[in-house]
């Protein structure tokens, strides 16, 4: 190997400070992915238990409607039976 071609030491420091700011970098880039992850995911996590509590208090309304069409139907039954006692 001809001493032209051979790198320096002030090289190979050189070359070895852009590969760990390098590393550096990318560490950060995939930090900084992970956070906006969880972020997304708190965020669809918070629309899930809104859509989840809709979906509750439409279930108990059309409960209650059903309780109150059934109370309708059965004071008609007691007013037939009434009428035709």
């Amino acid at each position: 190997m001809n001493s032209n071609n051979a790198l320096s030491q002030a090289d190979l420091e050189s070359i070895e400070r852009v590969v760990f700011k390098q590393n550096d970098d990318i560490a950060v880039s995939i930090a900084r992915s992970f956070e906006r992850l969880e972020e997304r995911m708190d965020a669809m996590e918070a629309r899930l238990h809104s859509r989840i509590s809709e979906l509750e208090d439409r279930a108990a309304a059309n409960r209650q409607s059903i309780e109150d069409s059934l109370g309708d139907v059965r004071e008609d039954i007691r007013a037939r039976d009434t009428d035709e006692g």
